[in-house]
């Protein structure tokens, strides 16, 4: 539980510095732009991977939960006032999601240090944080969205986003893991060194 405020306590102290504000600016823009952009990888007609979480990812990863639940709070907004011409009304249940989202990928990814971390605990904590994501986020918080702005039925919606989920989770899964390691990089080169 110590470890748990700790990373709050040492995300928080990000937010006065006008290098973590610009990088975390030039990722939403990012995830902005590539969700309204549509860029992604098409499994089948119905499934696809995009990569707007990775936006998500490289800000937990180098400035933890605080900047990431912000930040995902940003990503929602402008991207909704972005995209306001093919998007409807604004509903602020995907707002609360793109939160959440940041607080997951923040919490499992944001203490990760190259030289300490073995591989199978980074790994399976990357498993753990999509897999948190594509089940409270994804599936279970979306779909309930979904039902309840567009009226849509639970019944009919659910087992397809279930079995979407399900599918993309392992090609998401290595996505981020590779990510995961270059945003260490990055941090361990750049901004350990000249944040902290």
């Amino acid at each position: 539980m110590l470890n748990f405020i700790k990373k709050f306590h040492s995300s928080a102290h990000f937010l006065n510095d006008i290098r973590c504000l610009s990088i975390t600016a030039m990722f939403v823009a990012l995830s902005v732009a590539l969700t309204l952009s549509g860029i992604s990888i098409k499994i089948s007609s119905e499934i696809k991977i995009s990569f707007d979480f990775l936006s998500y990812a490289g800000i937990a990863v180098l400035f933890g939960p605080v900047i990431s639940m912000i930040a995902g709070v940003c990503i929602d907004i402008l991207g909704y006032f972005a995209g306001n011409f093919t998007m409807g009304g604004y509903f602020i249940g995907y707002t609360l999601t793109a939160l959440l989202s940041g607080l997951i990928y923040g919490v499992f990814l944001y203490d990760f240090t190259v030289k300490k971390q073995n591989k199978f605990n980074k790994i399976l904590r990357i498993v753990l944080c999509k897999t948190f994501i594509n089940i409270f986020c994804n599936i279970f918080l979306n779909t309930f969205w979904l039902t309840k702005f567009y009226g849509l039925s639970l019944v009919a919606i659910l087992p397809l986003r279930i079995a979407k989920n399900i599918i993309l989770l392992p090609f998401e899964c290595i996505i981020l893991y590779f990510a995961v390691e270059f945003f260490l990089k990055i941090k361990s080169r750049y901004i350990i060194n000249k944040i902290q």
